[in-house]
């Protein structure tokens, strides 16, 4: 049964409570929401990132979840030797294409791969048998981490765009096939990048929310055009509670926006055990989006 939004302004967060869960992409098909999140699984005693997989979750409301088997495992791309960071899940043309940022084997740092299914909630497969983006393709010394957090926009006219980053945010277009990049790589001068790139567009404006300095705060720009000029709007986030990091994602579902992130505050939380959760996301009149309120972390 589906509810009405002006009855649920607060969501019970974080909103996958048996597992730890982080950095959400989300996506609608034929009705039903699909999330997608990492998960963070270190050992007890250790506090570090031990990210061997993702998650993917489905719903028909935003508040009952269904756990589906585990589609993707970074070591499902054979030139990985593991480290499953954050992601992005899109549509198009009958497939369903996930980008994630992995550990290379054989080229310093931080790869972005790229996965097809047929099924939203998968199996994924290497759709290259290759990294997609890796450190020495990048326009100056890539650091290990530089090739984080990847996010895509397919525009109205159907090109498509590839954003992410560690530090320096880049971009670059998409072949209609989805997993070539079509040109050069290039960089976007943003305040405070840290992280943590989510594009998307509404209502004739693209917005690019990322992690704002450290901890990370959640910032955005807009702009009338995927490659700029991008005007900086400011801080719409906090930090999130009880984690330096952060990772952002939107969904517009059944007449209302809505605002995925991840916090440390199941118990045992913190920044390497972190919880995706949903707060609701309004826009004012000239298109900039109002500041977000979350809610009350778990248990308080």
């Amino acid at each position: 049964m589906r509810y009405s939004h002006s009855k649920i302004m607060k969501f019970d967060n974080p909103i996958i409570k048996h597992k730890f869960t982080a950095d959400p992409t989300v996506l609608t098909h034929e009705g039903t929401v699909f999330l997608y999140t990492g998960h963070d699984e270190p050992p007890a005693g250790v506090d570090d990132y031990v990210m061997k997989e993702w998650l993917c979750f489905s719903s028909g409301d935003l508040l009952h979840w269904q756990e589906h088997p585990v589609p993707l495992q970074a070591t499902d791309f054979k030139w990985a030797s593991g480290d499953a960071f954050a992601s992005k899940v899109i549509y198009r043309n009958g497939s369903f294409y996930w980008y994630v940022a992995v550990t290379h084997q054989s080229i310093q740092g931080k790869a972005i791969g790229v996965a097809a299914s047929e099924n939203p909630e998968g199996p994924y497969v290497d759709a290259r048998q290759s990294a997609l983006i890796s450190g020495d393709m990048l326009p100056y010394a890539a650091t290990d981490k530089a090739n984080l957090d990847p996010t895509v926009l397919i525009d109205d006219d159907g090109q498509a765009y590839l954003f992410w980053g560690n530090g320096t945010c880049h971009y670059a277009r998409l072949k209609n096939n989805m997993v070539e990049i079509d040109g050069a790589i290039r960089i976007l001068d943003l305040p405070g990048f840290s992280e943590g790139a989510h594009i998307f567009k509404r209502n004739g404006w693209y917005y690019l929310m990322y992690g704002y300095g450290a901890p990370e705060k959640i910032a955005y720009a807009m702009s009338t055009h995927p490659e700029g000029e991008w005007s900086f709007k400011g801080i719409i986030a906090d930090v999130s509670f009880n984690s330096e990091t952060n990772r952002p994602a939107t969904l517009d579902f059944e007449g209302q926006s809505y605002f995925f992130y991840h916090n440390g505050a199941l118990p045992g939380g913190g920044s390497h055990r972190r919880s995706v959760c949903i707060d609701l996301l309004a826009y004012n009149p000239d298109g900039t989006i109002q500041p977000i309120v979350p809610s009350p972390p778990f248990g308080l």
